[in-house]
């Protein structure tokens, strides 16, 4: 369970246990994260998300657009004014798939660095599926003997097949695929159609068929029958989903996260929200204007991976890259030096 304890500013003059931040900077969002360590795990400090479109228009162009990197920076500067008021032991910041595959992408985080002092690394896709899996760790403990990860970006959706030890090791990467298809990419390349059920099959088939060849090297169907899977998801998709399924009358991410869903559960949840139309999306509590455009494209590429990999249950994790960096800071610096205390306050990762 996670605590959130985000400070009002006058508190920012009273001493601070050491602290770690964590920035992601997506096609479609930029989310900072302050934690800092607390048993095996940490307890966040303050956290941060803007949706500021960065990959919009990016498929059509092969660049990222003015406006949107105006966007992007105005965000980052606002991160950076947090980060400057909160003194951090550490910090890393990474961008993904719309800097990856954008022809400015590079000179776009020299641009970042100019003018809000902060460096960002554009890290690989196998890099993204790593630190996802490394924060949902806890949620798969003792779950059985094998699980697929999945997280619904906004420019790209990667899977990590993984190998979960006995007595609670860490998880191991067998395998992992990167799709250049994501929410935004989606949205963006069927428009209104993709709000249709014609539309929707047909994001759903393109899907499927990227997922074929991942399918015929690992044989992750015939694991699934033999017994001992699980199928976690990490994205806005599958937490929309949980919120539908639990009912939410506003998103409740101490709900969402760790949630476990019923197949029939999860189908019924998506049949709801095609059913209510852009303007009746725009309206749910736990999907908002900002979002309603995006999440058909995303229960689409989740209905083609549950249709590949049919599962009787389905984990929710609502947690990804932001915090498996602090985790991985943690970490690393505790192998070089002494070991914090341990404060008695609930911890980042405590299974539910």
């Amino acid at each position: 369970m996670v605590e959130f304890v985000a400070a009002p500013v006058a508190e920012y003059k009273r001493p601070h246990p050491p602290a770690y931040a964590a920035l992601d900077l997506g096609t479609n969002n930029c989310r900072l994260l302050v934690g800092a360590p607390a048993g095996d795990g940490f307890r966040v400090l303050d956290s941060f998300n803007r949706v500021v479109r960065l990959g919009e228009g990016l498929q059509h162009s092969g660049e990222l657009s003015q406006r949107a990197m105006d966007r992007t920076i105005s965000a980052l500067q606002g991160c950076a004014a947090r980060l400057a008021r909160r003194p951090v032991r550490a910090i890393r910041a990474v961008a993904t798939e719309a800097c990856r595959r954008a022809a400015n992408g590079a000179a776009f985080i020299a641009r970042v660095q100019r003018e809000t002092g902060l460096a960002i690394t554009i890290i690989s896709s196998r890099e993204e599926a790593e630190l996802a899996v490394e924060s949902c760790a806890p949620l798969l403990r003792d779950t059985g003997r094998r699980a697929l990860l999945f997280d619904i970006g906004g420019g790209s959706t990667e899977l990590a097949w993984v190998r979960l030890p006995p007595q609670g090791g860490a998880p191991q990467l067998i395998g992992y695929l990167s799709m250049p298809l994501g929410v935004v990419t989606l949205a963006e390349r069927y428009g209104p159609a993709g709000q249709t059920e014609e539309g929707f099959a047909a994001m759903a088939a393109e899907v499927a068929a990227r997922l074929a060849a991942f399918e015929a090297v690992h044989c992750i169907s015939h694991e699934i029958r033999q017994g001992g899977v699980r199928l976690l998801g990490t994205s806005g998709t599958v937490t929309t989903l949980a919120g539908v399924v639990l009912n939410l009358p506003r998103y409740n991410r101490l709900a969402v996260d760790g949630a476990v869903l019923a197949a029939e559960e999860a189908d019924a949840a998506l049949a709801r929200l095609s059913e209510l139309g852009r303007d009746g999306l725009a309206r749910h509590p736990c999907v908002g204007a900002e979002r309603a455009e995006f999440v058909l494209p995303g229960c689409a590429i989740f209905a083609a991976i549950h249709r590949t990999w049919a599962t009787d249950e389905i984990v929710v994790a609502d947690r990804g890259l932001r915090e498996g960096m602090i985790l991985r800071m943690i970490r690393g610096e505790r192998s070089r030096g002494p070991r914090f205390p341990r404060p008695d306050r609930a911890a980042f990762g405590a299974a539910p």
